[in-house]
């Protein structure tokens, strides 16, 4: 009686969960399959039809298309290469006792806490091409010239460059608390009985706490994928896909196409390729994760 109970519980504590599971990612995602077969558009919604595939050739063929997938590639894998070799340096660090450690950790988790709106809103200050201050202590130093700073939003690669800045300032926190958690949790003896045995920092670091962090690596790596390859805030904010396209990721295109343009069909087939991406990229992650939890 009381298994059956316990059961009942389960399954009424569990409902509200697959409840709302349902209704923000599987309606969604079958209304943008849907949509993504159809010709439908904003400006004429009562005239559509269904056309099959016919979106997905039409995107496949677009030269902005082809051209936002290579960006979006560039900026999630730059911005993963930063923040993990950033939140590592900070979880060495962070992980030592030392005075003001709370505020560090505190002022560290800043950018993650704060909204991603209200920061990229301030990062776009900081690059602006007249007002940048990061522009005006170039001056002050002397390494060029007054009005002739770099345009960090307006030139192609410096713009590439800023908004994988930004979006790996915005990521480092989350991935440093991993990380470092993952990093308390190795037992003291075992870097003690290394040092006892003449392991230096390098050696310790590379032969043992990175093969036993690796699968905690591998969780910050693919929710930094997931997290920056699905992200359009920061790209929307700073320089709207330009200039010319040149940091147009896949979210920020679906966009820009579904709803700004009016092109629903054709927005809903771009946002449906980043779908197989991602479980890919999931499934490959997850299948390192268990060949060095075997090893």
């Amino acid at each position: 009686m009381a298994t059956q109970q316990t059961q009942i519980l389960g399954r009424a504590l569990l409902t509200p969960a697959v409840a709302l599971l349902f209704i923000w990612m599987i309606v969604p995602l079958a209304m943008t399959i849907y949509f993504s077969t159809l010709h439908y558009s904003l400006l004429d919604s009562e005239s559509w039809s269904f056309v099959g595939l016919e979106n997905f050739r039409s995107v496949l063929q677009s030269p902005t298309f082809r051209r936002s997938l290579y960006d979006s590639v560039v900026f999630t894998v730059g911005t993963q290469i930063i923040v993990l070799v950033g939140s590592t340096i900070l979880a060495l660090a962070l992980k030592e006792h030392f005075r003001g450690r709370g505020l560090v950790r505190f002022l560290i988790l800043l950018p993650w806490v704060a909204p991603v709106s209200l920061g990229a809103i301030g990062w776009k200050w900081i690059l602006d091409s007249l007002y940048s201050v990061i522009n005006w202590v170039l001056i002050a130093l002397h390494l060029v010239r007054p009005f002739e700073g770099p345009m960090w939003l307006g030139e192609p690669s410096l713009a590439m460059m800023s908004v994988i800045g930004v979006e790996s300032w915005r990521l480092l926190p989350f991935s440093t608390v991993i990380l470092l958690a993952g990093l308390t949790a190795i037992p003291r003896d075992i870097p003690e009985a290394a040092a006892v045995d003449g392991a230096g920092f390098w050696r310790t670091m590379f032969q043992i706490t990175i093969p036993m962090m690796l699968p905690i690596v591998n969780v910050a790596v693919l929710f930094g994928i997931i997290f920056t390859f699905t992200d359009m805030t920061v790209v929307y904010i700073l320089t709207r896909g330009g200039p010319y396209d040149t940091t147009q990721v896949l979210p920020s295109l679906a966009f820009f196409t579904g709803v700004l343009g009016g092109d629903l069909a054709e927005g809903a087939a771009i946002s449906i390729f980043l779908v197989p991406l991602l479980m890919a990229v999931a499934y490959l992650m997850l299948r390192v994760a268990h060949r060095s939890e075997v090893a």
